[in-house]
């Protein structure tokens, strides 16, 4: 069983890899965000897992925050939105040859490590992106965790936000590491559930909010495991 998983994994690393390659080909002859949604199309119908969704995608939103578990979930998301989504990212994943390549061609945001130089970067790339009428889409846990508990929310997230008086909508995703785990070379497809919460206005004058917010989007995650079965 352990080795038919690993070769469905290996089977879906090269269609994501292969899906990543047809973006770079295709990106200056399609109409932006299409050669990535494509991409995602690409992937989400070839590796046979599907989407179920509770809640609705505020078209006013101008961030999404995300947890994140898996790498299944941008493309995720990208197929459930319309919308340009700008991805916020560590800057050493735009350095990683091949998928470092696809974040710069799309000018995606690259988060140093905190410091001032890099978070006044941080705010002009933001500001770039938010004219261009994209989206700002960030996992706030600023890593992949895949064991049910969310970790501490980044502060980046909060003071872009903050700064502009965003629309934020905070996005559930269920299990995904279950589905897809690049750590364990484990893939297997199946129906991934995603609840879009209440958007909200950043308010600078509310310094909780990002914490209550995790701890919001932890308390959706552990209702649904417990009460979904199939999530397990």
């Amino acid at each position: 069983m352990k080795i038919f998983a690993h070769v469905s994994w290996l089977f879906a690393t090269i269609i994501i890899f292969a899906s990543l390659g047809l973006m770079i080909i295709t990106f200056k002859l399609l109409p932006k965000p299409y050669s990535r949604k494509l991409s995602a199309w690409i992937i989400r119908v070839s590796t046979f897992f599907s989407v179920e969704i509770q809640g609705k995608e505020d078209p006013e939103a101008q961030m999404f925050l995300l947890n994140h578990q898996s790498d299944l979930d941008i493309a995720i998301m990208e197929t459930l939105t319309k919308k340009d989504l700008a991805w916020v990212a560590k800057k050493e994943l735009f350095e990683i040859p091949f998928f470092g390549y696809a974040l710069k061609l799309s000018q995606d945001i690259a988060v140093e490590r905190e410091s001032k130089i890099a978070l006044v970067k941080l705010l002009r790339d933001a500001k770039r992106v938010i004219d261009k009428k994209r989206v700002i889409t960030m996992f706030p846990e600023g890593t992949r965790s895949s064991k049910g508990k969310m970790l501490p929310f980044k502060s980046g997230a909060k003071m872009v936000a903050d700064k502009y008086k965003l629309r934020v909508q905070p996005i559930v995703l269920m299990q995904t590491a279950k589905y897809y785990n690049v750590k364990k070379f484990y893939y297997k497809p199946g129906r991934i559930k995603v609840i879009y919460l209440d958007s909200f206005i950043a308010d600078k004058s509310n310094g909780q909010w990002l914490k209550d917010l995790r701890i919001k989007m932890q308390k959706v995650y552990d209702d649904e495991l417990a009460n979904n079965p199939g999530h397990r």
